[in-house]
């Protein structure tokens, strides 16, 4: 079984190597402002950035800030979102999250990973991405199904919970990178690493990834 050390450093040449091939790699929601990045962020849940990018243009055109999606009525907010899955779900979350950004945070967007996880239909990953992308505060890894996907196949991890793959990738991939490896995840999964019928022969780190060079030969 390949050790700690071994690992660490195939994974080093799996980041240059992904970091040649998407060198524009960035977060795919569309947004103007912090708070819409959180928006975007907790509609997105269970839901494709795509589908998410083409129905917030019209909830964006009506709410800027905090107070704007705090005051928007519960119907309406459900008929900006609701293709977005769990709408009323998501709409509740939106405008009690917001609401508390204003009252209790000037409409600003908090600091730190605790107070994040204090706002409703915001956890982990939600969190680190929205940080991430807001101050530049790298406090984790967020792991979507991208990033489950892809750093099992690369063996990166055998963990199945977001939560222990997050804590695998935080060993060996550096700190300055750990909002930047979400984005190559899934630039890469897109591209190439798909769910169905993975490009593995084409893929610039065949080398690397275990799951790829077993593919290959069949």
């Amino acid at each position: 079984m390949e050790g700690f050390d071994a690992r660490k450093k195939r994974f080093m040449r799996i980041l240059s190597i992904l970091k040649r091939t998407y060198p524009h790699a960035k977060c795919s929601l569309d947004f103007g402002n912090d708070v819409q990045l959180l928006v975007a962020v907790i509609l997105s849940a269970q839901c494709t950035d795509a589908r998410v990018n083409k129905e917030t243009p019209a909830l964006f055109a009506k709410c800027k800030s905090a107070k704007d999606f705090a005051a928007m009525p519960q119907a309406q907010m459900e008929k900006y979102v609701r293709s977005c899955g769990f709408f009323r779900t998501k709409a509740k979350n939106i405008r009690e999250t917001c609401r508390i950004l204003d009252e209790q945070h000037g409409g600003k967007i908090p600091r730190t990973m605790e107070e994040m996880l204090r706002l409703p239909g915001v956890a982990r990953k939600t969190a680190s991405i929205v940080l991430g992308n807001a101050h530049g505060i790298l406090e984790g890894i967020p792991v979507d199904t991208h990033a489950i996907r892809l750093s099992q196949r690369m063996g990166l991890t055998r963990e199945k919970e977001q939560n222990k793959i997050e804590k695998d990738l935080q060993k060996i991939v550096p700190h300055e990178d750990w909002l930047n490896i979400s984005n190559l995840f899934v630039f890469h999964g897109r591209a190439l690493c798909t769910a169905r019928k993975p490009k593995c022969k084409e893929c610039p780190i065949l080398s690397y990834c275990p799951y790829g060079k077993k593919a290959a030969k069949s």
